[in-house]
């Protein structure tokens, strides 16, 4: 079983940054694709970059690349989602998510899921 904690949310102005954290209990996240998802109000949720668990890789959405970028820190256990140039719609809940597959940008993928934390865009 494993836990997964996110951190980091707030309130940011676009075209600002933040970073988002997700801590993991119960396991390392060495043996897991790894996920971030964000679901906008009223909306479903969708994956916005991850980490494969077997390449190594990182892989973006066409809405995020170029401007969040994930990582993971072996030391702390942690995986990190550095948001760039910030828009309004990057607005909602964002959500760690960790897959024993290969993981993707698909929500089906994946297996044990953080509550989530609220990043919120203002103009």
């Amino acid at each position: 079983q494993v836990q997964l904690v996110e951190s980091g949310g707030g309130l940011v102005s676009i075209g600002g940054s933040l970073t988002l954290s997700c801590t993991a209990s119960g396991s390392n996240f060495d043996r897991f694709s790894i996920g971030w998802f964000h679901q906008a109000p009223g909306k479903e949720r969708k994956g916005v970059a991850c980490i494969h668990r077997f390449n190594g890789n990182n892989y973006y959405s066409d809405s995020v690349r170029g401007r969040f970028t994930i990582s993971r820190n072996p030391d702390t256990n942690t995986v990190d989602l550095r948001m760039e140039k910030m828009k309004l719609e990057d607005t909602g809940i964002y959500y760690c998510a960790v897959a024993s597959g290969t993981g993707g940008l698909t929500a089906v993928a994946y297996d044990y899921w953080g509550q989530g934390t609220q990043v919120t865009v203002s103009s």
